[in-house]
């Protein structure tokens, strides 16, 4: 596990830059996995999550304008790229039975390999998510602006 501290977002963004790019990086070299990429982002409101993709979103090319998914529960964006054609972010917090996750189709997002997904609050889609997906932690710190985030891939 890997443990980040950041005082500032703009320094959390960078922390999802740098992921997104090393995850560019090891696809280009070697494709190991079935279906897609999954980042499930725990942590309490206001922990950086989606501060966090903001970054990862850049980190990927992407330069539209990141806005949460909150009240939409999911956004696409089109990466182009050879290795993935999608990221999916998805926000989860008012989602709270497995039937409110059909209209998203979420299997079928899940099984395409050639999709990137960060899910905010993966707690609420128990059994939907592969336990192969990395984990972010994201925890506020002991200082004023401070964030722990802690990475298992």
């Amino acid at each position: 596990m890997k443990t980040h501290r950041t005082f500032s977002s703009k320094e959390t963004e960078e922390i999802g830059e740098e992921i997104a790019k090393a995850l560019i990086v090891s696809e280009s070299k070697t494709r190991n996995h079935k279906g897609a990429i999954i980042f499930a982002l725990h942590g309490d409101l206001g922990s950086g999550k989606t501060t966090f993709t903001k970054g990862f979103f850049r980190g990927l090319g992407i330069k539209s304008r990141v806005k949460s998914p909150t009240f939409v529960i999911m956004r696409r964006s089109a990466i182009h790229g050879k290795n993935f054609k999608n990221i999916f972010h998805i926000d989860a917090y008012r989602l709270r039975v497995l039937k409110d996750f059909s209209a998203l189709d979420l299997k079928t997002i899940v099984a395409d390999e050639k999709n990137i997904i960060l899910i905010e609050w993966p707690e609420n889609t128990e059994g939907l998510i592969p336990r192969t997906a990395h984990k972010l932690e994201f925890q506020y710190g002991k200082k004023e602006n401070e964030r722990i985030i802690k990475h298992k891939a």
